[in-house]
């Protein structure tokens, strides 16, 4: 492959763009960083080769959902290779934490491109991109006029026209936990009952179902992920479907992160730091985030043009680590709601 192929060029560029510190050979070239991630394996194999070849170094990784790689840190304990824990929910990150097994880390890089509530206070994880669970709906049978909050998806009008994702999965459980953060939980309970009452259907198990039901017919509203939309834009962009942002008038549309962390016992912690202040860089911000249609966590980087499509909106500031926390408590009141 010449220096100028498409790959060349992309690291040249990465070349004049980083800091010398990055383009500087690693000392301990023999020693691979280790990362385990939950986000998919296509969306991060390129960046990581990238940055294996910018440092001379091996890139390693593991690839699985969040609970079972946490879970695999706690089996591993000091003897775990792992440098890095990359995540796709906030809540995954707190388990994480609360387990002991991410370290703290200061790095004037990554609180300087993250903003606070995208970040753990004592640096022990870092959102790297931003996705909004927000209100999808039949632009044929809706309009945008007719809708303001995730609480009014429980009014009478949306009776049988409501789509949920099933309830078991953590972005639900995740929206919730905010919720009870903001209303407590008997509001919060009613507020979720509200909406099984309205369901036209039985949950479905992922958000691309939900919004090829809404073009379908089978419904006209639901809350889904926003880069589930993007993903299905970039093939139909005919697709009858758009997003609302909800809360606008009251604290918000809820985010929440695909995040990373340094694990407890990295055995090349310095390069693990590097590696997320990388990521959070301009320069591969908009690749990391731009790959699965999210938003760079990055605010000083613009969203892909799919995304930039959907419009500015103002993002919920409740820290996201609290999704964690009250994750527990949002399932309860999920199963005593019905929302199964």
């Amino acid at each position: 492959m010449g220096f100028w192929s498409p790959l060349g060029r992309r690291l040249a560029v990465l070349l004049l763009m980083a800091p010398a510190w990055l383009i500087t050979p690693a000392l301990a070239a023999d020693q691979p960083l280790v990362i385990y991630s939950a986000r998919k394996y296509q969306l991060v194999e390129q960046l990581f080769a990238e940055y294996g070849k910018l440092r001379g170094i091996e890139l390693k990784f593991v690839t699985d959902d969040g609970a079972p790689l946490i879970q695999r840190l706690r089996a591993e304990g000091r003897n775990s290779p792992a440098d890095l824990l990359v995540t796709v929910d906030a809540g995954d990150l707190w388990r994480a934490t609360e387990a002991g097994l991410l370290a703290p880390v200061r790095s004037e890089a990554l609180e300087t491109a993250i903003p606070a509530h995208l970040r753990d206070p004592q640096g022990r994880w870092f959102g790297l991109a931003v996705r909004a669970r927000t209100i999808a709906y039949s632009t044929e049978r809706v309009r945008p006029q007719d809708l303001s909050s995730y609480a009014a998806l429980g009014d009478p009008r949306w009776k049988g026209k409501l789509c949920l994702r099933s309830g078991k999965h953590v972005y639900n459980q995740s929206l919730v936990a905010v919720m009870i953060a903001e209303r407590g939980e008997e509001e919060t309970e009613r507020l979720v009952q509200s909406w099984v009452a309205n369901l036209a259907t039985e949950p479905f198990s992922s958000d691309t179902l939900l919004l090829n039901a809404i073009a379908a017919g089978q419904c006209d509203v639901g809350i889904v992920n926003s880069y589930y939309l993007g993903r299905l834009q970039s093939d139909k962009p005919e697709i009858p479907v758009q997003l609302f942002w909800a809360d606008q008038q009251a604290g918000g549309t809820h985010v929440n992160i695909s995040g990373a962390g340094v694990t407890t016992h990295a055995r090349n912690r310095a390069e693990a730091i590097r590696f997320l202040e990388w990521l959070a860089s301009p320069a591969v911000q908009a690749r990391f985030a731009g790959a699965n249609f999210e938003y760079p966590v990055n605010p000083a980087v613009e969203p892909v043009p799919v995304v930039a499509a959907w419009g500015a909106f103002q993002q919920k500031l409740v820290p996201v680590g609290k999704v964690g926390e009250l994750q527990p408590a949002a399932v309860r009141l999920m199963d005593r709601a019905g929302w199964r």
